[in-house]
């Protein structure tokens, strides 16, 4: 069986699919890869690199894609890489599957069985698998960094011979992976930092980092079977917007990081909320991409509100390519490694196959992303 791993062709994307290191795992299947050539220069993983490891560089996407099986990916397939998978091929990578996009449409009539890496199960037999987790430890590192590089302020106490420097204040809205590694960063970086959530379970790993745990009374159920947070009513999401509004005033720096599945991120910082804060301060608004956590973000921009910096960041895993790459090439390593069996055929009844498993057939197979569909047409 060949893989063929393609080079990135969206803006600003630097990670790539396969790292040299990994390429050991997909041998021992005895399988055979090859790479579009450049793929991993924007990752610091020349091509030098890969012909070391035993991993074919092809100069053409075409050559590339004649005659393989599998083709990983980072990003979703644009329409004109869509066009030239063919018709069988087994396609791995992101591909926003709720999301507006025509691209399952595409790859349904093209033919491809698509696999999407966002939908891989939180269980434990797929935990090294789990491509979101890795890759929002890179963004919640690179947040507080960003928050960091834009305040006016020092982070950490110091004492000087011109006095002592109070330590800044940070919160985090949201303790997912993604927030649970801002309060990590901001903690080593000396921050004094606070966390709010509305799933009381993760309390204990809040504390566990040294951070204050922001409690909200809530009257029902605040996070779904798969352990992420669900939609409030409007009465539980204004109780929330209060305790953020009591406590947002006295930070200098705020990372948000929650959203919801399928669904346009939460609102949880106003405009009048961003007012109140201390000029210098700073926002740094890692739900950009769905809609926003803050009134005032802008999706790829950093914008002054009365002093305050907010930043809507996209894709930040792609800013720190070199680990954010070796840690999807593992999880997709493993995903490929449990997807096919010895003689290279795939158990579409499989746990996790069958929950990432977008298209097939000719067909969109996907429940959720057929509902999506449907409800868009209406």
């Amino acid at each position: 069986m060949t893989i063929a791993i393609l080079a990135e062709s969206r803006p600003g994307e630097r990670r790539v699919a396969l790292v040299p290191d990994v390429s050991r795992q997909y041998r021992k299947r005895g399988w055979d890869l090859r790479i579009q050539a450049g793929a991993g220069v924007g990752a610091s993983f020349p091509d030098a690199d890969y012909a070391e490891a035993e991993t074919k560089v092809v100069p053409g996407r075409d050559a590339l894609l004649d005659g393989a099986r599998v083709v990983l990916k980072v990003q979703p397939p644009s329409p004109e890489e869509v066009g030239a998978l063919p018709s069988g091929t087994v396609l791995v990578c992101h591909l926003n599957p709720l999301g507006p996009t025509g691209v399952m449409e595409a790859l349904a009539d093209r033919g491809v069985t698509s696999f999407a890496v966002e939908l891989i199960p939180r269980i434990t037999r797929a935990q090294k698998m789990d491509v979101l987790s890795s890759q929002a430890t890179v963004a919640g590192y690179k947040a507080v960094l960003m928050g960091a590089d834009a305040m006016t302020r020092f982070l950490p106490m110091l004492t000087t011979a011109a006095g002592t420097v109070r330590p800044a204040k940070a919160l985090i809205l949201g303790a997912g992976v993604a927030g649970l590694q801002a309060i990590a960063t901001a903690r080593r970086l000396g921050a004094v930092v606070s966390a709010f959530d509305i799933r009381p379970a993760v309390k204990e790993q809040v504390q566990s980092l040294g951070a204050k745990f922001l409690e909200a009374t809530l009257d029902e159920s605040s996070e779904d079977e798969g352990g992420y947070a669900k939609a409030l009513s409007e009465e539980q999401h204004q109780r929330e917007l209060e305790l953020i509004a009591d406590n947002i005033r006295d930070q200098d720096l705020v990372i948000t990081t929650a959203q919801i599945p399928g669904r346009a991120a939460p609102v949880l910082i106003t405009e009048e909320m961003v007012a109140s804060m201390r000029p210098g301060s700073a926002i740094v608004d890692l739900a950009s991409e769905s809609g926003g956590n803050c009134e005032v973000t802008v999706a790829g921009e950093s914008v002054d509100h009365g002093g305050v910096t907010v930043m809507g960041p996209t894709n930040l895993p792609a800013e720190l390519p070199f680990h954010a790459s070796q840690m999807y090439s593992r999880n997709l390593a493993s995903f490929v490694d449990d997807l096919f069996d010895d003689e290279g055929e795939i158990d579409f009844d499989d746990e996790i196959t069958a929950a990432t498993c977008v298209t097939h057939g000719g067909e969109i197979r996907n429940e959720r992303v057929r509902a999506k569909l449907a409800s868009a047409t209406e």
